[in-house]
């Protein structure tokens, strides 16, 4: 029996080496690549334990940029890129990990050109 190619996975969320992409439920694409990153912000939104209630926000220099569910298959292998970061503030980031506040934590920021 043959596999039709509709029937193969398609992520939500893909991390390459260029950047992060992520496909909308519409069918457009959000994407950020690594050499435009600018910030990294984590959004709590009390919403759980039913709902998504933390993002991962990534933020392009360009206006670019995508927000993923910590709940994706994808955001494992995210933070763990992520976490790799020169200045990743892990502190922080454990922080907004672990709070039901309405809030959002920076846990990185590009270094500004001198």
């Amino acid at each position: 029996m043959s596999q039709h190619p509709a029937s193969t996975q398609l992520r939500s969320v893909s991390i390459d080496e260029i950047g992060v992409y992520r496909r909308l439920a519409d069918g457009s694409q959000e994407a950020v690549t690594w050499a435009e990153l600018s910030a990294v912000v984590i959004r709590v939104i009390p919403e759980g334990p039913w709902k998504e209630d933390i993002f991962i926000m990534l933020a392009g220099a360009n206006g670019s940029g995508t927000a993923i569910p910590s709940g994706d298959p994808a955001a494992d292998e995210l933070i763990e890129r992520l976490q790799g970061l020169p200045g990743f503030d892990n502190d922080r980031f454990i922080e907004a990990m672990t709070t039901d506040a309405d809030e959002a934590y920076v846990v990185w920021e590009a270094p500004s050109a001198s």
